[in-house]
């Protein structure tokens, strides 16, 4: 279960629907539209890059509602159709198989932030079922079909869509959404710069902090609750086991449980992380049979009132003392 970075796309969960008619529905992207571009935005990470960016001029609302896990949004007939009255549509194919169906409603206005993060980091999407029954084997054959399903190319390779964890990917990103929101609204070119090149430098300062914080950690294997933190682990030198690889409602089997927590003694691993969003019973499950410590790592998907900071770098600040402890970092 050694980690190569994946990730997945689940069904199941809560709909947006008094978000997405108050943001960017008929009435409330009209209304937007009066105030400034009316931007809408797949899930936390994109939407405060767009706010950042976008500053004064856009108006920008979540298609995930505060709180909810962004890999099981569901959409309404109405939340679909009401795509088509946003300016600009900001979101990461492959990440949210409900939002990759609407956005054909959105034309022209979907913008697809994956390809100004320079998503380089795959995973075979193999999974352990040794020990498992027939009936067993193929219950989770068939979820990790469903989670990978949109995201494996012909090599059968998926992709790590998790870059917002990479600073510099973060701010790339910025740089683009700057250029796009300037096609959408050519007076605002300049302010769009400006917040980018604002964004930029707040981002490469979290990112020196980070690689000066990770740099010599006795640890360096960091075993999560999901497969979530790939980029922020290859950025920083450490290597990432994903307890439940991509999706983080699948279960894995019996046997990867007992081949992680072998792994988790053997290298001398002190802290399994749970995650905010997610169930830590897995988990904790983990760590209580490998005889170690949990503690929350936030893989910002989406902030709610338990998360560890306000915004963004506040988070990724809050999960920098976290890792510094748990992986015993000088």
């Amino acid at each position: 279960m050694t980690r190569t970075p994946t990730r997945a796309v689940a069904s199941a969960a809560a709909a947006a629907t008094a978000l997405l008619l108050a943001g960017c529905g008929s009435d409330g992207a009209q209304a937007g539209a009066a105030d400034g571009v009316a931007v809408a935005a797949a899930f936390y990470p994109l939407q405060w890059a767009a706010e950042r960016v976008g500053g004064d001029r856009v108006e920008v609302t979540s298609l995930t509602p505060p709180g909810a896990e962004p890999h099981d949004l569901e959409l309404t007939p109405q939340d679909v159709a009401s795509l088509s009255e946003a300016d600009l549509v900001v979101y990461l194919e492959g990440f949210q198989a409900a939002i990759d169906e609407a956005v054909t409603e959105a034309g022209d206005a979907a913008w697809d932030a994956g390809q100004a993060a320079d998503l380089s980091l795959t995973t075979t999407g193999e999974h352990s079922h040794e020990g498992e029954t027939e009936e067993e084997h193929a219950e989770h054959a068939g979820e990790e079909e469903h989670a990978e399903e949109g995201h494996a190319d012909e090599g059968g390779e998926v992709t790590d869509p998790h870059f917002w964890l990479d600073p510099t990917r973060l701010a790339a990103v910025g740089d683009a959404l700057a250029e796009r929101l300037a096609e959408v609204d050519p007076d605002g070119a300049a302010t769009y710069e400006e917040n980018a090149a604002a964004l930029r430098g707040d981002l490469e300062a979290l990112d020196a902090e980070m690689e000066q914080g990770l740099a010599d950690c006795a640890v360096t294997t960091l075993v999560t609750s999901h497969d979530a933190f790939g980029y922020l682990a290859d950025r920083y030198g450490l290597e990432v086991v994903g307890i439940s690889g991509l999706s983080p409602s699948a279960e894995p089997s019996a046997a990867s449980l007992a081949e992680i927590s072998t792994l988790v003694r053997e290298r001398g691993v002190t802290t399994v992380y749970t995650e905010t969003l997610v169930d830590p019973a897995v988990a904790e499950t983990v760590a209580q049979e490998a005889g170690v410590r949990t503690a929350v790592l936030d893989p910002l998907e989406g902030l709610t009132d338990e998360s560890a900071g306000s915004d963004h770098l506040e988070v990724m600040r809050a999960n920098l003392a976290t890792l510094q402890e748990g992986q015993g970092c000088a």
